[in-house]
C-alpha cells in the first residue's frame, strides 16, 4: 500500500530525469475517500482517507476529475496531463447509477434528459441535455460500508444518467430539483470505461485510456 502524498497527485521526484513511460489506471474509489492523494489542511489530512492509501502508485499520478466523498465507483488516473485533459472533454459520457429518495416518475426523468436549473458555487447554471432512465431493480453493487436508509423510511429507486458535463455534486443537485434527492451514487462507466468487476479499493492498470 502507497502512502497519502502531497497535493492532488503523487508528486515526481525531480532529481531523475530519465524519461518513464506513462502509465494508467482504473480504480473503484470507495465511500469515504477523498479523490486526491493528500490535504493541506492539517485537520483533514489527519481525519480523511487518500487514494495514496489504496495503491502504490507511481510519482506523478493524478486522478482525471474527482468523485465526492460520500460518492463511489469508477476513477481514472494516470501519469500523463494530456490524457486527463481528454478524458475531461466534453466528448467523453460517464454514466452514474443513482439510489433516489422516492420512486422517480416519467416527469422527472424527461425533465432531467431537457436539462435542470442548478446551482454551482450560487452561480445559476443549466444543464445540458443528458440520458436519463429507470433502472429496473437494484444493480448489482458491492454493499456501502455505510447503509443507506431502508424501505422503512419510504421507497427508494434506481435510475441511470449519462452526462458530458461534470460540475460540482451535478448529478445530485439534478436529482434534488426533480424532487429525488439522491441518497446514493456510483460512477460506473467513463468513455468505454467500467469497473469490470473490481470491489471498492480495488485498482486495475489499463492502456492509454485517450488512445483511440
Amino acid at each position: 500500500m502507497g502512502s497519502p502524498r502531497q497535493g492532488y497527485f503523487y508528486p515526481v521526484n525531480t532529481e531523475d530525469t530519465s524519461p518513464t513511460p506513462h502509465r494508467h489506471f482504473v480504480l473503484y474509489k470507495p465511500y469515504g475517500y477523498l479523490s486526491q492523494f493528500v490535504s493541506a489542511f492539517a485537520l483533514e489530512a489527519r481525519k480523511k482517507r487518500f487514494l495514496g492509501e489504496l495503491f502504490d502508485f507511481p510519482p506523478g499520478t493524478m486522478s482525471i476529475g474527482r468523485l465526492d466523498e460520500d460518492s463511489e465507483g469508477l476513477l481514472l488516473l494516470t501519469t500523463d496531463g494530456r490524457v486527463s485533459e481528454v478524458i475531461r472533454s466534453r466528448h467523453v459520457e460517464k454514466e452514474y447509477y443513482v439510489q433516489a429518495d422516492g420512486l422517480v416518475t416519467d416527469e422527472a426523468l424527461a425533465q432531467l434528459r431537457a436539462g435542470v436549473a442548478i446551482s454551482i458555487q450560487g452561480v445559476p447554471y443549466r444543464t445540458g441535455p443528458c440520458q436519463a432512465r429507470r433502472l429496473a431493480g437494484p444493480p448489482a453493487l458491492p454493499p456501502r460500508p455505510r447503509p443507506v436508509r431502508d424501505d422503512r423510511h419510504g421507497p427508494t429507486s434506481w435510475i441511470s444518467i449519462t452526462l458530458t458535463e461534470g460540475k460540482f455534486r451535478q448529478v445530485r443537485k439534478m436529482t434534488a430539483v426533480v424532487g429525488f434527492p439522491t441518497l446514493r451514487l456510483v460512477r460506473v462507466r467513463i468513455g468505454p470505461h467500467t469497473l469490470g468487476g473490481l470491489p471498492p479499493g480495488g485498482v486495475r492498470e489499463v492502456p492509454d485510456p485517450a488512445a483511440g
